[in-house]
């Protein structure tokens, strides 16, 4: 029973985080099982075969909401499927030993690149129509992403979502929906990877029905999140924990002494801390003059 609220906590505050970002669901639950020792393949396994039904849901809600540009979705499923059962089966065949810390180097970086975007390259998206990726464009766009993200379990949202923002030609709330509604066919493509190399009998339907149960209960909770947290603080808080997690991982492999750990942990944790006043300092400084204007325009109405 403890370990199923411990799995199901950890589907919840993923899709917590996901829901607010519109990516990070495989990064941050990936993280957190291989902070419990458990086995990359395996770990990217259960997040990819409840990813199947989250995404699912998440999908037929954004094409309710016309949230989706189906043309796009085309263009990057299939590239995307190719690349998320080859990267399946090449993990599946690599010693889970041998990977781990290469995974979490990955899923690192990954946690790097969402810090420093949301604290420096910030900018929000006006929709003004559809993006401009080309079908040569989508292809190895939607074939790294689905590579790395079943062999690091998590890594759809954080390159593609990017990819896509900077093309200028589709809104945030449809790149979002975009991006999660093919995310079902690379989880299904990267499971059907991972079920061929290695069975069912390695995955542990415990930990898969338990993140479905907390990714379930976090969806209602993200959407009303995503109202309230401003996602740019949301982004640093995110690829901070990231790096904080898998960091833990790589001091555990690579170095032995392990009274130099809470040094290594505060020098993290102050950064981070340092990034997410920055992230304020700068919500705070880009919305300051719009509240004073809107105040000065009030007392001359009145």
């Amino acid at each position: 029973m403890k370990k199923l609220i411990v799995f199901a906590f950890i589907g919840f505050l993923a899709q917590l985080i996901d829901g607010a970002l519109g990516m990070a669901y495989g990064v941050t639950s990936s993280s957190l099982l291989l902070a419990f020792s458990i086995a990359p393949a395996v770990a990217s396994a259960s997040v990819h075969l409840s990813e199947v039904f989250t995404t699912a849901a998440s999908g037929v809600s954004h094409i309710k909401f016309g949230n989706v540009d189906k043309s796009m979705v085309l263009k990057l499923i299939v590239p995307g499927s190719v690349g998320a059962f080859l990267g399946a089966t090449f993990l599946s065949n690599i010693p889970g030993n041998l990977a781990k810390p290469y995974v979490s180097i990955f899923l690192l970086l990954l946690g790097l690149y969402v810090l420093f975007r949301f604290l420096l390259n910030y900018k929000p998206i006006v929709e003004n129509g559809k993006a401009t990726l080309t079908r040569k464009q989508a292809i190895p766009l939607g074939f790294i992403a689905g590579f790395m993200d079943a062999t690091g379990g998590g890594g759809w949202g954080p390159i593609a979502t990017p990819v896509l923002l900077s093309k200028n030609g589709m809104s945030a709330r449809k790149v979002v929906g975009t991006v999660d509604t093919s995310e079902f066919a690379i989880a299904l493509s990267a499971s059907i990877g991972f079920f061929i190399s290695l069975g069912w009998s390695e995955v542990n339907w415990f930990w898969v029905t338990a993140l479905i149960i907390g990714g379930v209960i976090a969806a209602p909770i993200a959407a009303w999140l995503v109202q309230k947290v401003h996602p740019q603080l949301m982004g640093v808080l995110v690829g901070g924990f990231i790096i904080l997690v898998n960091s833990r991982t790589l001091f555990t492999t690579w170095i032995e002494d392990s009274s130099v750990y809470p040094y290594l942990y505060a020098v993290i944790l102050i950064g981070w801390l340092t990034a997410i006043l920055f992230a304020v300092n700068k919500i705070v400084g880009k919305q300051l003059p719009n509240l004073l204007t809107r105040k000065s325009t009030r007392n001359i109405a009145e």
